[in-house]
């Protein structure tokens, strides 16, 4: 009786065992479970903490990189307009430096005109007026001044006062004597440019018939080519200066303002 009862006692005691080992080892697991839960979780929040630290780097860092472009921008933008400033300005003083060259090769060729002037002017001084030059024994007056033009009336009227009149071209040797020895003071010129000289002729009196202010035909004329045509009744005759004389004369309307040619004999060349 007491075998058996320390059979079951055994028994027992080794079930409780049993079951306590089961408890332990089931704690034990669950134990574990929770530990590697918690580890995952240390771990996660530790490279989500690592990960935003990286983050808020990356961040600084390209703040600090658009600063950095924005300012090296900035500068670019101001050495461009700097530049840009200094170009224009470069260009201007070259256009200034050539305008100088030019209005000072202008004023040197003025002077060497006026220069070749002075024989003639010295000469014209014993025989002829102030202002007139004297060339082949007859004196003639060109304006000299830019802004000096005159209709062909008031051209007319200007050398009447002086004791003159209009020049005169009445032979092939006069027109190629004026081309050589007073093509200085007439500048080249475009044939619709009012730089042209006006002569004493005209066909006011009669359309198409062209005569001298003292009355005489015409006989030998030295007209452009498609002259003298009559656009808006042009009945004054000009002398253009250009490469062929021999096609230098256009028909002009009679109120343009132009230069002129006088010409009077000249005083006693004893």
């Amino acid at each position: 009786m007491f075998r058996v009862r320390s059979v079951r006692h055994y028994r027992l005691t080794a079930v409780s065992l049993l079951l306590l080992a089961a408890v332990l080892l089931i704690l034990n697991i669950g134990l574990g479970v929770h530990y590697n839960k918690l580890t995952d979780t240390y771990f996660t929040l530790a490279d989500t903490e690592r990960i935003s630290k990286e983050l808020i780097d990356l961040q600084d860092t390209y703040k600090t990189a658009v600063e950095r472009m924005k300012s090296t921008k900035k500068r670019l933008n101001s050495n461009i307009s700097h530049q840009k400033l200094t170009s224009w300005e470069l260009e201007h003083q070259t256009k200034r430096s050539n305008d100088y060259k030019s209005h000072i090769d202008k004023i040197t060729k003025e002077i060497e005109t006026m220069r070749s002037y002075l024989p003639m002017l010295s000469d014209g001084c014993k025989h002829c007026p102030p202002g007139w030059i004297l060339m082949n024994s007859v004196c003639y007056y060109f304006p000299l001044k830019s802004n000096e033009m005159k209709t062909w009336k008031e051209s007319r009227d200007f050398c009447q006062l002086q004791g003159g009149d209009l020049i005169i071209i009445d032979s092939r040797d006069e027109e190629v004597y004026y081309y050589e020895d007073a093509s200085g003071m007439m500048p080249q010129s475009n044939p619709k440019s009012p730089k042209a000289f006006w002569i004493g002729l005209s066909d006011v009196q009669e359309e198409g018939t062209w005569k001298w202010w003292d009355g005489t035909f015409l006989t030998e004329g030295y007209w452009n080519d498609g002259e003298p045509n009559d656009v808006s009744n042009e009945d004054c005759a000009a002398l253009y200066p250009k490469a062929n004389f021999f096609k230098s004369w256009n028909d002009v309307r009679c109120d343009t303002q132009m230069k002129w040619i006088c010409e009077k004999a000249p005083k006693s060349m004893s």
